[in-house]
């Protein structure tokens, strides 16, 4: 007969083997953090289309329709008394900005030719040197190269505009007549990406000359990033959750590829637009309310709020759209609704369980899962556990 601890033993043996010949199963996904509401920043819609965390990491600068424009805190978006109220002197909505790598200003692109600089020193937005070259175009899309001497302006009709405090705004030449969503730049190299809804993705070489990438305008790109500075790479996403990275070819920029296109299996929704995640990672806003985290050096990502767990949390909320997202440490920050709700995030407390339970729980749901037949080959393979369960069966019997 078996001893306690020679059962056990046994036992453990066969769970082991069990757990190894199981198969794996992907799970459905759940949201990774929670959410809290901070403040709301006016009881109307305030329109709020985009937002930048300014390079040191303590503002945000917001802005959206009717010319709003504020800058808050990045820290402690919650509390009111560091905001400045902007005043931009223009009704036409604002689509896109982008900080200067110095931190002391930052280009705001908006409709009716809207290229408009934010300057931190005095908390004015005036238009920018050369702006009448695209009075009356909708200015889409605006990010600086990590140098800071140039900037690109893309636009709806398609074109690009590359800019510099000393010639103003000028027209690059070999685009196309695609409405340009997003511009994103490496951020140690003076290389960027357009992406635009028809025409594909493109690569802007360090001496401004534009490349389409070859099989890329199949698909509608809502953006790009370049979130690792480690990486020769950036990545496209598509709408159907589709992603695609593109490696760069720091010579010849012209030359960079894509990889395979792939393709989000498990999520509900659509990407609506890209935020720079923490430590090299990228977060993708989607409709419904949900975030995914991208990390592009180990080529995974994964859903960091789910819009089911959001409805249950708020329905009023979920029910409007991310304009803003940022993290202030990994999987911690803050949300800005299009309305105008002030979300935080932060890691999802664990549930403390009582192991002992736990274990033999999730052990024994394993068990029933797997096919008799398995069991049946280690217990004809296994000459302790047969003399274990003959003992078992005469104590039974008698």
């Amino acid at each position: 007969m078996l001893a306690g601890g020679g059962m056990r033993k046994a036992m453990l043996a066969l769970i082991m083997m069990v757990l190894m010949m199981a198969p794996s199963v992907q799970s459905q996904p759940e949201s990774l953090i929670e959410l809290k509401l901070e403040d709301t920043l006016s009881d109307n819609d305030l329109g709020i289309n985009t937002g930048a965390v300014s390079p040191d990491g303590l503002h945000v600068l917001i802005a959206g329709e009717d010319g709003y424009a504020r800058l808050l805190s990045a820290n402690n978006a919650g509390d009111r008394s560091g905001d400045v109220e902007l005043n931009s002197g223009r009704s036409q909505p604002f689509q896109d900005v982008a900080w200067h790598p110095g931190g002391k200003t930052a280009l705001m692109a908006g409709d009716f030719g809207m290229a408009m600089r934010y300057v931190a020193a005095d908390y004015s937005i005036g238009p920018v040197n050369g702006s009448g070259a695209v009075f009356g175009l909708d200015l889409t899309a605006v990010e600086w190269r990590p140098s800071g001497d140039y900037a690109y302006f893309g636009a709806v009709d398609g074109s690009v505009w590359k800019f510099s405090e000393g010639t103003g705004l000028i027209e690059l030449e070999g685009t196309y007549n695609s409405e340009v969503t997003d511009i994103t730049c490496h951020r140690q190299e003076q290389i960027c990406i357009v992406a635009t809804l028809s025409h594909g993705l493109a690569v802007i070489s360090q001496t401004h000359e534009v490349t389409f990438l070859a099989g890329t305008s199949t698909e509608t790109w809502i953006g790009a990033d370049c979130a690792d500075p480690t990486l020769n790479e950036c990545v496209g996403f598509a709408s159907g959750l589709k992603t695609q990275a593109i490696r760069l070819d720091l010579i010849d920029p012209s030359k960079s590829s894509t990889e395979n296109l792939m393709q989000f299996g498990t999520l509900s929704g659509d990407f609506t637009a890209v935020s720079r995640g923490h430590d090299g990672t990228t977060l993708i806003q989607m409709a419904p309310f949900a975030t995914v985290r991208q990390q592009p050096i180990i080529s995974e990502a994964y859903a960091q709020i789910v819009a089911e767990d959001a409805t249950e949390w708020d329905p009023v909320i979920a029910g409007r759209s991310i304009s803003v997202v940022w993290e202030n440490e990994h999987r911690e920050g803050f949300i800005i609704t299009s309305f105008g709700n002030i979300v935080s995030f932060v890691p999802e407390q664990p549930v403390e369980v009582d192991n002992s339970i736990m274990t033999v729980a999730v052990l024994s749901a394993v068990v029933v899962a797997v096919p008799g037949t398995i069991l049946g080959l280690i217990y004809m393979n296994s000459s302790t556990l047969q003399r274990w369960y003959a003992n078992w069966r005469g104590r039974s019997k008698s």
